[in-house]
């Protein structure tokens, strides 16, 4: 089992490099198609406003600045992507959300970079990563800003008996196969233990030999101790369901795949 397929939006953003290179690397691990995509609002909504008005010089200088910044994009894609065989550029003039969306029809998982402190640095092809989790019916490799390499070595698996964590092993089959050690992780209730347990049999008829750990909640919440036990055990990838809805325009998200999107320092698979 295999990622046949792996996607990665790109812009001109300071981390889009590092995404890439990850993204590059994860194909020529699983022999996949890597597809890179990129898309641009010349003037984007979000700034702009609906039904604003803004004169035809600035529209006119807006497409031309577009233009080049998609130029730009594309070479960064071919460049990093030279030696790969089976490597392919999309690209579009629109919403940049809406064309991630669309594309990753074609993708068995999709590579973005997690919220971070130096706010967002490219509106124009701007990707939000907890929307993109939420709608894109594909699992979401989340990764630290200053991260371009994913080892998967040793994994863990924040384990809670829902849909969503469900669906994120599920999807990580492929990661989980080839690490050499899985941590099943229960946070809280004694009785998580014997899940844990039960999940590490079932992976067991996968052919995975996984180590089932309950810890108890700290007061500095799940995602804390989830993150400690990374460190722990030297992981470099957290996999876990990812919980949230859209409401009134607005993404709400639970609390721990809230503060994994906004801090964690490894790698996240997700999956909703």
């Amino acid at each position: 089992m295999a990622f046949a397929s792996v996607m990665v939006p790109l812009d001109l953003g300071a981390y889009s490099a590092r995404r890439l290179k990850l993204a590059v690397e994860l194909a020529e691990r699983f022999g996949s198609r890597l597809i890179g995509v990129a898309a641009r609002e010349p003037l984007p909504t979000r700034l702009y406003g609906r039904g604003a008005y803004i004169n035809p010089q600035s529209v006119e200088l807006a497409y031309a600045c577009m233009a080049e910044d998609m130029a730009k994009v594309e070479e960064l894609f071919h460049r990093a992507t030279e030696p790969h065989n089976h490597a392919e550029w999309r690209s579009a003039r629109m919403n940049p959300m809406a064309f991630l969306m669309r594309q990753a029809r074609t993708a068995d998982i999709v590579v973005i970079t997690r919220y971070h402190q130096d706010g967002v640095e490219d509106w124009c092809s701007y990707v939000e990563p907890g929307e993109l989790i939420l709608n894109v019916g594909r699992p979401v490799l989340v990764a630290p800003p200053d991260v371009d390499h994913v080892s998967a070595q040793r994994i863990i698996v924040a384990w809670k008996d829902t849909r969503e964590a469900r669906r994120a092993i599920s999807d990580s089959l492929p990661f989980l196969k080839m690490a050499a050690e899985v941590f099943i992780l229960s946070v809280g209730e004694e009785t998580g233990l014997e899940e844990a347990r039960d999940v590490a049999d079932h992976l067991k008829l996968h052919g995975l030999n996984c180590v089932p750990l309950l810890r108890q909640a700290s007061s500095a919440g799940v995602a804390a101790v989830i993150l400690t036990l990374a460190g722990e055990k030297q992981a470099d990838l957290i996999v876990a369901g990812a919980y949230g809805h859209s409401r009134m325009r607005e993404m709400i998200f639970g609390s721990v795949t809230r503060q994994l999107l906004e801090s964690a320092s490894v790698c996240c698979l997700m999956s909703h």
